[in-house]
């Protein structure tokens, strides 16, 4: 069976027992800042099972991409060296919101794995938690399990846990037999370790909630959440051992030989190939680009252990990204998003290939030096050097040195590396935004209707922590049971205004989502006090709403232009939406020119005048998308989404803040343009007021320049390119008499030469010029001498130029790029060139004098022979 098939298989098979089939989320968790990326089929559901959220089924079946490349589940170093691990794979699983548990789980795995697919149960072997004798009755009893293939496991393997605290409850796990030709004992056996039973399916049943003091206590509607490898059942189906054998990396593997060259197609660096290529495009697909930290930093690592085992097999010329079209093949059907980024993702990791194929040759030259002068270990001050200046991460660097039997000097390299971890360590560290903790009610949002609103306070927080009461002066955050304040979400800030009641007064200068559906108002307590269970009135500051509101209906213009100028490539990456401008960050490999912002600039404002009205509709998110709206990276969306609507224009899934009619807005303009990351472009806009006033401000620049240049506005630009043509005229003739100055001062001090054994010896400073005036100056005053040594210098702004010169009999003895490195030297710089003709530049000028004294000794001592 296909490994397609098999997909499919599954999520049909649960589909036919109530279950919704729920797409694949992001390798990115949205508003999860425990996590670096998704490692499981669970993680798009987590609020579901804390009760934070709710969907509108309480059953769940999905195939979910899953990464496990970096933070706390990392698996990148085993990659290339096992059968079964990888960067990337895909998570089949079924999920029960409160609704079955124990016995239909078990039975629905049972059914699927023994009757769908028809694996032999004799094959099959079965274990739970110790104490769980519900899930072993349900097994023994009632599945009718064979006794000798059940175990019960006193292990954390078979107990899981969301945190130290939360929901948490015992596992069931099947694992399938390969036969008694791999090595390994059963599950719970001193010989688990082996690859003879291999865990296909877990299923865990969330039954309890841990406590602070470590006490169990049992969930009111206990869930299930389990999941199973596709790639390992994909082996068993394919009657191979290796995951690496199926039909999926057969594929990836053929093609990264095609690519490379290998002669070998059971290379294990094809399989590290094979692997990377997945993980990295769903990546990129996904919106990270290498970068240095966080997220972005895991992705350069993958890809540069790709790039270097293609290295490995001879393949010196970028060849990464041309796998691309081969995944496609594989699993674009399964995988409409990475059909669409096709192209984009292939500029990045060629981009990527081209940056790292400069620094890879001399990384690896420094490492086989190394080990060279010390094959069996390599030192912490190598590994830092290979990371600082060649860029191989030290994942990369102990790839390597594990190939080759050697050991890392970790210690050394972490206390090299000190400053570079610290900065690491704080962008991967995710804490949650609002730093407090809240189990009440969820927050009604009214604010698209209007803007204050009565209300009672739910709960307040004081430095993150309860508190009954906020006193005047105290800042702090109000959560309240209905509000009119729209929550940072989608781009577009927190909003501000005041909070009113009978005992107080509390200015919010921001509001957030504290929970998926808990808005905490932040702030400061103005006057009086506020208590939990008062009564207040919310009042939004209309003014800042109604600008960021501007600013947010342009964004879906603007968005929706540069899709229509620069390609279908064009997706949003991060946006910033407040009362002053829009920030809005794209997928796009190059500057955008005057005359594409011109046009992007353009066809917003084009909408703009057709005033065509907003329409704001609630719908299914999977009607949504069938009828052409867009959804945005990184954004959660429920199972019900509110599509904004301009036109034909511009359709988008988005929950906040808009105009009534794209008239409003009134005018934009595209202000500012800049890069953030490989592949990533920003623009900035203005709208409405602040979109007039930059026009006026450019204006009155203009004004001011057209009278500086004594010309009206409409003459300004041929005026200004008429002086500059001028000045440059100028600047060239100034140039040419100071190389004719420098050269008849030049000839006139060869008379001041001295002669050393038949050789005139000059060393002296020209003022006045610079380095083209000293070459000048050379070229009239070797025709001059006949055997000369000619040192030359010159200081501008700081800076020392040096010329040396020598005529061609005497290079033999003289190199004049030998003596102008050692000027150099004394004067903070560095240069050289031709035994000839030699130039430098130095950073110290109060050194020339000394350093052109020496210059007639160094010469007498090469012209007698004499070492330095």
């Amino acid at each position: 069976m296909k490994s397609s098939a098999l997909r499919t298989r599954f999520l049909q098979f649960f589909a036919r027992h109530g279950h919704t089939i729920v797409p694949s989320s992001s390798l990115v968790p949205a508003h999860d800042p425990t996590l670096l990326f998704t490692n499981s089929g669970m993680v798009q559901f987590k609020d579901v099972f804390l009760g934070k959220e709710q969907r509108p089924y309480t059953r769940a079946t999905s195939s979910q991409r899953s990464v496990r490349a970096g933070g706390k589940h990392n698996d990148l170093e085993n990659v290339g060296y096992t059968a079964r691990h990888h960067t990337f794979f895909e998570m089949l699983g079924n999920f029960s919101f409160g609704d079955y548990f124990k016995r239909a789980a078990i039975g629905y795995a049972w059914q699927f794995l023994t009757e769908e697919l028809g694996l032999p149960k004799e094959r099959l072997w079965v274990t739970v938690y110790h104490d769980d004798e519900e899930a072993a009755g349900i097994w023994l009893d009632e599945i009718g399990v064979d006794p000798a293939r059940f175990t019960r496991i006193n292990t954390a393997d078979n107990f899981w846990q969301m945190g130290d605290t939360g929901p948490c409850g015992p596992c069931s796990e099947i694992f399938y037999d390969h036969g008694p030709d791999v090595a390994g004992g059963p599950p719970g056996s001193a010989e688990a370790d082996g690859d003879r039973y291999i865990e296909i399916w877990n299923l865990v049943f969330m039954q309890f909630n841990r406590d602070e003091q470590g006490v169990l206590h049992p969930l009111p509607r206990p869930s299930v959440d389990t999941g199973m490898g596709l790639e390992r059942i994909a082996a068993i189906l394919q009657g191979v051992h290796s995951n690496y054998e199926i039909d999926l990396f057969r594929d990836l593997i053929a093609a990264a030989q095609r690519h490379t060259g290998a002669p070998d197609p059971t290379s294990q660096s094809l399989r590290v190939i094979a692997d990377h290529i997945r993980a990295c495009a769903f990546l990129v697909v996904d919106g990270i680009v290498p970068g240095n930290e966080g997220r972005g930093y895991v992705l350069r690592r993958i890809i540069r252990r790709a790039i270097r085992h293609g290295y490995r097999l001879g393949q010196k010329q970028p060849f990464f990204y041309r796998l691309v079209e081969d995944l496609v093949a594989v699993m674009g059907e399964a995988y409409p998003e990475l059909v669409a980024a096709q192209e984009r993702v292939k500029a990045v990791l060629l981009q990527e290939e081209e940056r790292f194929a400069e620094t890879l040759e001399h990384g690896l030259a420094v490492l086989d030096e190394a080990l060279r002068l010390n094959a069996e270990h390599l030192s912490g001050e190598v590994i830092f050097r290979l990371a600082d200046t060649y860029g191989f991460p030290v994942d990369l660097t102990a790839d390597i040195a594990r190939e080759r039997g050697a050991t890392l000097d970790r210690e050394g390299f972490e206390r090299a590396m000190t400053q570079q971890r610290e900065r690491a360590r704080a962008a991967s560290r995710f804490t949650a935004h609002s730093g407090v903790d809240y189990d009440g009610a969820v927050t009604t949002f009214v604010g698209y209707d209007t803007l204050q609103e009565s209300s009672v306070v739910q709960a307040l927080y004081h430095e993150g922590t309860p508190v009954p009461r906020l006193e005047a002066g105290q800042e702090g955050t109000v959560v309240l049971d209905r509000t009119p304040f729209y929550a940072e979400s989608g781009g577009q800030v927190g909003d501000r205004g005041q909070l009113e009641g009978e005992t107080g007064c509390f200015a919010v200068v921001d509001t957030q989502k504290i929970q998926a559906q808990v808005f905490g108002h932040q702030g400061r307590m103005l006057e009086g006090a506020f208590t939990v269970g008062a009564p207040v009135l919310g009042r939004v500051d209309e003014t800042a709403r109604q600008q960021a509101a501007l600013n947010h209906s342009a964004t879906h213009l603007l968005h929706a232009a540069l899709r229509a100028v620069l390609g279908s490539h064009v997706a949003q990456r991060g946006s910033l939406v407040d009362a002053q401008r829009t920030r809005f960050d794209f997928s796009h490999g190059e500057s955008l020119s005057a005359e594409q912002m011109q046009a992007v600039e353009t066809l917003v404002n084009d909408e703009i005048r057709r005033n065509v009205p907003v329409s704001i509709r609630t719908m299914n998110y999977d009607e949504a998308l069938r009828q052409g709206a867009m959804a945005l990276f990184g954004e959660k969306y429920g199972a019900e989404v509110r599509v904004i609507g301009m036109g034909a224009f511009s359709t988008e899934l988005c929950g906040g803040t808009h105009v009534i009619r794209t008239g409003d807005i009134g005018l934009f303009r595209l202000v500012a343009q800049s890069g953030v990351a490989a592949g990533t472009r920003r623009v900035e806009g203005v709208t409405g007021a602040a979109a007039l006033i930059w026009t006026q401000q450019e204006q009155r620049q203009l004004y001011d320049l057209a009278q500086r240049l004594h010309a009206t506005p409409q003459e300004a630009p041929k005026r200004l390119q008429q002086l500059l043509e001028q000045g440059q005229g100028r600047e060239r003739e100034l140039s040419r008499l100071k190389a004719q100055f420098a050269a008849r001062a030049g000839v006139a001090l060869l008379d001041q030469a001295k002669v050393v054994a038949g050789v005139r010896v000059l060393a002296t400073s020209l003022p006045d010029t610079d380095a083209k005036g000293l070459r000048e100056a050379w070229d009239a005053l070797k025709g001059q001498a006949d055997s000369a040594v000619i040192a030359l210098a010159t200081v501008q702004e700081g800076r020392v130029a040096v010329l040396v010169g020598v005529t061609p009999d005497l290079i033999a003895r003289v190199k004049a790029g030998e003596l102008v490195s050692y000027l150099a030297q004394q004067v903070g710089g560095k240069g050289g060139g031709r035994p000839d003709l030699a130039q430098a530049g130095g950073t110290r000028p109060e050194a020339l004098s000394v350093a052109l004294a020496s210059v007639l000794p160094w010469v007498s001592a090469r012209l007698q022979g004499l070492s330095e």
